[in-house]
Order: C-alpha cells, then structure tokens, then sequence
C-alpha cells in the first residue's frame, strides 16, 4: 500500500499534498517506472480522504506525464520520469553577499558617497508621486522610448546649463538607470578589445572595471592636489578617450584648472579622442566659487555623466549621459538593447521636482548640513590625532582623504580597525600603480551625525595605535 502522510492543519490542500508527494517520489526513484499505483478507491480509504481527492490528484499527474492509465489494468508510473536529485543548497546561499557586514549597526561606517538618507525630501516625493501617478496620461503607462522622457530632458538641458554651464540641446541626452549604467553605455559606445583608455590614478575601482570589461588597456597619469597631471599625456599614444573627474576627483578631492582643461581639450584633438566627465558630486562645493563642467568647453568632444545617486538617493537609480551630436543614435539603441528605458513615472517626478525648484532647496539645505558635519570631522581628526596627520580633498562632495605620518593601511591593519568597530577605505585599493598611497584613507561623512563622527574617530585613533 501507498502510504502518504496528510497533515490536515496546513493551510495546503489535500489534493496538493498527495499530488506533492507523488510526484517527489516519481521524480527520486522511490516509486519507478512501471510500478502501480493503488486505485483511486484504494488509496482514498487508506488516506480517510474523499475519492474525489485521489481522483483529481491522478488526474493532474496523468496530465503532467508523470503516470499513464491502462484500461483495465489500472494506473502505472510513467517511463523516463526518474530525475537524478543533486545536493540542494539552502536558498538564502547566494543573496547574502555582504548583507550582514552592511548592516552591522556597531560599526561606524565611513564609506564615501552616501548622503544622507533620513533627509531625502519623502513628502515632497510623496506629494510629486502622488500627483504624476493620478493625473499623468496613459501613454506613460506603457513602453516608452530609450533616450528617456522628454520633460526630464528638457529640464535637466536648463537645470545644468544653469549650474553646471554644461552646453547641450535636451535630444543630446540619454537618462539612465544610474551613473553605472551610463558609464557601461560609454564603454560599449566607444571600446573594443585591445583599446586603450587613459585614466586618473587613483581611481574607483568599480570603473576600471566596466572599461577593462570589453578587452581593453588602462593607461594610468598620476593625480596630486589639482587633479590629473594632464603634462603627462602621452602623445605617441592613440586613447579612445581620457576619463577624468575634473570637478572633484576621485578620491583625492582636487579640482582640475583651467590651464589642465585645456590642456585636455588639445590633447583630445590632437589624438581624435573622446573626453569623458564624470561630474559625481561637484554640487557640493564649500570652498571657492562653483566650477563650470569640462564638457561647456567643447561639447563636441566631451561625453558628460551625472547622477541623482549622491544628491538625493542611491535608490532612484537615476542618472544621465550627455553626448556629442553625431554619437546619440548609436548610444540610443544600446540603451535599447539594455533595458529598453529607465522607469518612465520616476523620470516624470524626478522633471516636477527639479521643474519646481525643489532640488535646488534640497541641495542648498544639505550643502549647510555637508558642511557642518565635514569641519565637525575636521576639527574631531586634528583634535583626537594632533600633528600626526594631513586632510585634503575636503573643498567638496561628501568625503575628505585622511593621510597618516608613518602608518600602512594594510590588509592586516584595516582588518583590526574594523573588529575595533570603524570601517575605512584605504586609497590603495582604487589604484592602478600600487604603493604610492598605502598610509591614506577615504573618510566619508554624508551619512553620518557629529555623535558617530567623533566616536568613529575616537575608534580609529585607539585602533590604530593597537596595530
């Protein structure tokens, strides 16, 4: 007899569990091909369930190909329905990468990049979702177009001509689904295997990645206090495109002058190569007058990118690419091809918000949070470390480079500071010529109240002095 548990308190239903379990042992070997099934009658007796239970369960399995009625002679397993079972792996094996170190709240994070997330503007998102969702057409509610909606386009073309002095018509932007994804639209725009890209060091490692990713070679000129050492460009070389982050580099924090950009520029046009900007955080400017972008100078030679991520959240996933002229039909259809377009209701809030002047409040208010909370970490690293430090790259963006007489960041060291409850960046591992930058760090301070800035520092300085 077939005997088959049935667990009447689950909220299962009992032609699901005996067709679950029939099934399972069908797939394991447990009943083979050719055995026989009781009867309908049978089972439904030995089980205290209705017939009707047995019946439409066989029903489904019969329908499945998992067993075959002969008449007269009863129901049978099927052949070929033996599946050879390998080891299951728990679930949740694959999703928790990193989530715990993440989320671990005794740990002070100084990761850089993160703005402040409990200010993002809710009601005022709120209020615009509320509305675009009631009252927006229909035609929104379906496919939309690669280069993203024309209302964003059109704002953003006069929200950074404005406060960026970025030079471009709004049909010579793609919206993004992030800086990432502009920054891989460009990498597949304009590389090939065996290409070459010149490229600030240090830089993230994340982009050395996507411009590596399709084959090709990085050629690295050093950075000091103003940016890419553009004296150092190599003239019997033929680039693809320089990449730079002239505004704010990352991480050193220099800002680029006008001797340098144009230097770039002539470079470029020597060479026929592209420039590519990467405005990442520049709104955040506290010392000095704001810097116009590299791309108002030669629009047709720069590709510029920006995103929402660092201004308002990493979450919108929202971004841009802006283009020369005769590179915006090809860049088109690759946005096509890699996701056909950004979520065409976020574009449409995100155009109101800027349209009514929301983000400008919004960055005007968090500039004076910014910079409290960078000169509270200034003044707490110079009192807690004394002489025995050097900060720079603080004039803007959210993160300043800690630089510490005498002392190396190495694997082993950053690990102590860690169990001793701060997490630090070290500017080593975003470099491509390695041990010019083993005693420096990345503070970033965005997401961070005075309390955790002077107690992650306080961390630091005891961790430090253990190694």
């Amino acid at each position: 007899m077939l005997w088959i548990p049935i667990d009447r308190s689950l909220d299962i239903p009992l032609i699901r569990q005996v067709y679950q379990q029939i099934r399972e042992r069908i797939l394991n070997g447990g009943l083979q091909s050719g055995e026989k099934l009781p009867s309908t009658r049978e089972l439904s007796s030995e089980l205290k369930v209705s017939r009707n239970v047995i019946l439409e369960a066989y029903d489904q399995l019969s329908a499945e190909g998992f067993l075959v009625s002969r008449m007269g002679a009863g129901t049978f397993v099927a052949k070929g329905t033996f599946l050879e079972q390998n080891k299951k792996m728990p679930l949740f094996y694959s999703l928790n990468w990193d989530e715990d170190k993440n989320k671990n709240e005794h740990i002070i994070n100084f990761r850089s990049g993160i703005p402040a997330l409990d200010l993002f503007p809710r009601k005022t998102w709120a209020k615009l979702s509320h509305a675009v969702w009631n009252d927006t057409s229909t035609s929104a509610f379906g496919y939309d177009i690669p280069e993203g909606r024309p209302e964003l386009r059109q704002v953003l073309s006069r929200y950074l001509a404005k406060t960026r002095g970025v030079d471009c018509h709004p049909e010579q932007i793609v919206i993004t689904s992030g800086a990432t994804q502009a920054l891989t639209l460009v990498s597949k725009l304009l590389l090939s295997p065996n290409d070459m890209v010149i490229i600030e060091d240090p830089i993230t490692n994340d982009i050395q990645t996507i411009f590596k990713t399709p084959g090709s070679s990085l050629y690295p000129i050093p950075v000091d206090e103003y940016g890419m050492k553009s004296s150092l460009l190599p003239l019997n070389k033929s680039p693809k495109f320089v990449f730079i982050t002239p505004s704010h580099q990352f991480p050193l924090g220099g800002t680029l002058p006008i001797q340098r950009r144009i230097q770039l520029i002539n470079y470029s046009r020597k060479t026929n190569c592209y420039l590519v900007e990467d405005d990442y955080d520049s709104e955040f400017r506290y010392e000095g007058p704001p810097v116009s972008s590299l791309q108002g100078l030669d629009p047709e030679r720069v590709l510029y990118i920006g995103s929402f991520s660092k201004i308002l959240s990493p979450a919108l996933r929202m971004g841009y690419l802006i283009l020369p002229s005769h590179l915006i039909e090809k860049c088109r259809r690759l946005k096509w091809f890699s996701d056909l377009h950004t979520p065409s209701l976020d574009q449409i809030i995100l155009a109101r918000f800027i349209d009514e002047g929301y983000l400008e409040r919004h960055i005007t208010k968090m500039k004076k949070i910014y910079k409290k909370r960078r000169d509270f970490l200034i003044h707490c690293i110079k009192t807690t470390f004394s002489n025995e430090v050097n900060i720079f790259g603080y004039s803007t963006g959210l993160h300043l480079i800690v630089e510490l007489k005498d002392f190396d960041f190495s694997k082993e060291s950053l690990k102590q500071i860690e169990q001793s409850g701060v997490k630090v960046y070290p500017v080593e591992g975003h470099t491509i010529e390695k041990g010019k930058h083993h005693n420096q760090i990345i503070l970033g301070y965005g997401h961070l109240n005075n309390e955790e800035i002077k107690e992650g520092v306080t961390r630091l300085y005891e961790a430090i002095y253990k190694c």
